[in-house]
């Protein structure tokens, strides 16, 4: 039962930029269109708007757009169930049609619940071990970084790292490592062998910097993908997910990415040669930027030279030149590189405003 279903409701005429804020909102991954009786139009679910950022959409477009864009899918219209429907016959229901939720309406058509794969499926481990970067000496957060690591700083009530596990965790995620090199004691004293905290800790020490790729050469040998996550990270994200599309696109990498506005403060002059073609007046452009967080085939590790510094976007360039194929993951939800005082105040007001819950 979904607590406070306003959180997921969205009308027609908002934009996908005020979906991509619902979905950070709630948390669910998903939302539902609505007209003003609360009777379900269509969904939008964070795959569709990864979709529609790799499709380089306007996110300034109604969702109403984007649900005509549907006609010729395979769901043009939501999948539903009446709220009656038993969890084994929406869980049928699911593995059926791929989906991961199902709105429950009534006989009006009105939306009365949600259900959600993650609550029908409770104990679910991801095939996958994790890496958090945690080495770095956060030169940019002195002083606050002077007696401790960057992912020790307190965000709310806990350190950044412990949010990280937890999500780990959350996700199915169980074996994790740890890179240090930084004040390593300080992470081993709090974590330990990660027992307390639901996880499988191990430490990787870098008895120099071995840069953002370099630590992952000294990692034992092992079958499963490996999941890479900066420790400077405040993020919302499906790791699962991340694990579809990277399988759905069979690469070697796939590194989530966050799009990125930037508003020019003059007009943008369009010439061909002297002659002008077009004026755009202060106009938005958006870039999809690396969000630091990676997902690894074991056999790209190869690629990393032993023992010296090599970061990852040294990797992604090497893995490009070699023909391999390397795909990206769009964010949709709350995401902050915490690195430097100001995103470190915009990260403490958030958790306490409830934009991110820490």
């Amino acid at each position: 039962m979904i607590a406070d279903l306003s959180r997921l409701l969205i009308r027609p005429d908002a934009s996908l930029r005020e979906v991509m804020a619902c979905l950070d909102r709630n948390a669910k991954g998903i939302a539902l269109v609505v007209d003003q009786e609360q009777r379900l139009i269509g969904t939008v679910t964070d795959g569709d708007l990864r979709r529609a950022v790799l499709a380089g959409l306007n996110l300034d477009l109604s969702v109403r757009t984007l649900l005509e864009r549907r006609s010729g899918t395979p769901y043009p219209t939501p999948v539903t169930a009446s709220a009656e429907t038993s969890d084994a016959e929406l869980l049928r229901m699911m593995n059926e049609s791929g989906l991961r939720h199902i709105p429950l309406v009534d006989e009006g058509g009105h939306i009365v619940d949600v259900a959600l794969l993650s609550d029908l499926v409770k104990e679910y481990e991801l095939p996958l071990r994790a890496v958090v970067m945690a080495g770095g000496y956060g030169t940019r957060l002195r002083p606050l970084t002077e007696d401790i690591p960057k992912p020790m700083l307190p965000v709310g009530d806990r350190p950044l790292m412990h949010v990280i596990i937890d999500q780990l965790r959350s996700a199915g995620i169980r074996r994790v490592h740890v890179a240090t090199h930084y004040q390593p004691e300080r992470i081993r004293s709090y974590f330990g062998d990660g027992e307390d905290f639901g996880v499988e800790l191990s430490y990787v020490r870098e008895d120099r910097p071995l840069g953002t790729a370099g630590a992952l050469g000294l990692l034992t040998a092992s079958e499963e993908p490996l999941l890479v996550i900066n420790g400077d990270i405040l993020a919302r994200v499906d790791f699962r997910a991340m694990l579809e599309h990277h399988r759905e696109h069979r690469a070697d990498m796939t590194m989530a990415v966050r799009q990125y506005g930037v508003r020019l403060p003059y007009g943008v002059v369009e010439s061909d040669g002297a002659h002008v073609r077009r004026i755009r007046e202060k106009p938005n452009l958006a870039f999809l930027v690396n969000a630091g967080i990676y997902l690894l085939e074991p056999a790209t590790i190869r690629h990393i030279p032993s023992g010296e510094r090599f970061d990852m976007t040294e990797l992604i360039q090497r893995l490009l030149d070699r023909g391999r194929p390397v795909v990206s993951f769009p964010i949709v939800g709350y995401w902050l590189d915490i690195g430097n005082h100001g995103d470190y105040v915009q990260a403490q007001e958030d958790v306490k405003q409830g934009r991110f819950t820490a």
